[in-house]
């Protein structure tokens, strides 16, 4: 029996509107709810074509729906798309990216790879490069918190060192 997931009751996942499939993501989900009945997850599932049998879904979600689902949940899973991120941020919630991936028909190239990678070093999020590692991170993000400091504070502090200087 796996590891029961405390502290953790509802996941809110997001895989964008992007007009390809993510169904690699909703496959490793679906298995990880069949093991584990504690969690109540809902997914806006986009364009995928795998029909989720552990969990509640809805294809694309509205402005206002999408936002009451960012708020009901505990932690968020994402593809590593910006506004979902950035929406994830903001409303200060543990994410977990998976990006979508060329080789797989997800996206036309990997640039979420990358972004996922930048995240991640950043600590703002918590990347999954390997679907296996899936079910891991989200036990982890149980006790993630996500470094929420902009980079605009302190090119602001920079600017008016700069000028300081300049007197």
């Amino acid at each position: 029996m796996p590891t029961k997931i405390t502290g953790i009751k509802k996941i809110f996942v997001s895989v964008g509107t992007h007009p390809q499939a993510f169904d690699r993501l909703l496959k490793e989900l679906d298995s990880i709810a069949s093991k584990h009945q504690e969690l109540e997850i809902f997914a806006q599932a986009g364009n995928s074509k795998h029909v989720p049998k552990n969990f509640t879904f809805e294809k694309f979600l509205k402005g206002k729906q999408f936002d009451e689902k960012m708020q009901w949940a505990d932690i968020v899973v994402s593809h590593c798309g910006a506004g979902t991120i950035i929406n994830a941020l903001l409303n200060k919630k543990p994410l977990i990216v998976v990006p979508r991936l060329k080789k797989f028909s997800e996206h036309t190239n990997d640039h979420q790879l990358d972004l996922a990678n930048a995240l991640e070093r950043e600590h703002k999020v918590i990347a999954v490069f390997d679907m296996n590692e899936l079910e891991e991170k989200i036990l982890k993000a149980v006790s993630f918190k996500p470094n929420l400091s902009s980079d605009k504070e302190r090119l602001i502090k920079r600017i008016s060192l700069f000028l300081e200087e300049q007197k």
